[in-house]
């Protein structure tokens, strides 16, 4: 062991010197917890080396805690808030919730900070399974998290939403399909096609043309979805920017304050503005109800209101986020029911 080793296990901290242990007691104490914290031995084979009970070696080991001779420090990546993200996983009653620090130079109106993306990937690596259906729906920052992908364990990949442009699709969800299923060896099932279409028409012969009801087929089959959170405001919305300025007004006037794979939500996580539904090229709410495990990548203070808004809702059971919507998130009204509840405000 070295000496910063040494240190860290027999040390004593300036605040409390250790009462009365004679050399002896210190030296077996201090060698116990090397064993124990430092080489991984058990309990029972420390009693075995030394000669002594499981029971003493258990005291001791709490005796060296209780007198600073072992320190132990609780660490995660700095960029990582740990406090924070434990505390929005059980205000929201989510499986999992991860606060990503926000960037130094982060300003109001710059939602979803690139490095949301990076912790993302990370995170579905630790999520997905080999022979899971992984499922990707339009956003900047699920593409973020796309391109971040080092590693997934063999999967089938589904976009689960058309695009924000057909023209754009190489450098949008259809790519961050593709590059996630290259990074699994998986099958990748991409859509082809814009996200909202000119009328409830279009979009039903669209979802029925061969590729696209194909990808629909594998919807019920997901088991891991990402997906993105808008506000209703130009820039932070996708669903908002396409459409017209009438449109606009109309659905805010319903109350929307969130977006979700063109899903719209009220304050309260009721959904709102259906029939905007039944013009896009998207996963259906309640088979997103329906998939285990859907995690939400969004943050910065302009979309707080609206991540509130779509925890409510039912659809989602982990997040991905930063202190800058996470302070205001921990501020905000009564908690909701638990997000792994999956109940759907509406109650239908």
């Amino acid at each position: 062991m070295n000496s910063s080793e040494e240190s860290a296990v027999t040390g004593m901290s300036a605040g409390r010197p250790a009462l009365r242990m004679g050399p002896a007691e210190l030296v077996q104490a201090a060698a116990m917890a090397r064993r124990f914290y430092l080489e991984g031995k058990s309990k029972i084979q420390i009693a075995e080396e030394f000669g002594v009970s499981r029971f003493k070696v258990a005291r001791v080991l709490e005796t060296a805690l209780e007198r600073d001779l072992v320190r132990i420090e609780i660490r995660v990546p700095a960029e990582l808030d740990a406090e924070r993200s434990d505390r929005l996983r059980a205000r929201y009653g989510l499986r999992h919730a991860v606060v990503v620090e926000s960037p130094a130079q982060a300003v109001e109106e710059s939602p979803d900070p690139e490095n949301l993306g990076e912790v993302a990937a990370d995170l579905l690596g630790e999520l997905v399974a080999e022979g899971d259906v992984l499922g990707l729906a339009w956003g900047r920052s699920t593409i973020h998290m796309a391109a971040a992908l080092d590693r997934l364990p063999p999967c089938t990949v589904v976009q689960l939403t058309g695009v924000y442009d057909a023209g754009t699709a190489e450098r949008g969800s259809v790519e961050a399909v593709r590059r996630a299923a290259q990074v699994s060896g998986g099958e990748a099932h991409p859509i082809y096609a814009p996200m909202l279409l000119p009328d409830s028409a279009t979009a039903a012969a669209l979802r029925n043309q061969t590729g696209i009801a194909r990808a629909f087929e594998y919807f019920d089959k997901v088991t891991v979805a990402a997906v993105s959170i808008g506000s209703w405001e130009p820039g932070i919305s996708t669903v908002h920017d396409m459409l017209t300025d009438e449109e606009r007004a109309h659905y805010a006037s319903l109350g929307v304050a969130a977006e979700m794979s063109a899903h719209l939500f009220d304050a309260e996580g009721r959904r709102v503005g259906r029939d905007l539904g039944e013009r896009c090229i998207t996963v259906e709410a309640d088979r997103l109800r329906r998939i285990p495990e859907v995690v939400a990548i969004a943050g910065g203070q302009r979309k707080a209101a609206a991540i509130d808004a779509v925890l409510r809702s039912g659809l989602v059971t982990s997040l991905v986020t930063d202190t800058a919507a996470a302070d205001q998130l921990l501020e905000a009204g009564p908690a909701p029911r638990p997000a792994l509840d999956r109940a759907d405000p509406d109650g239908s």
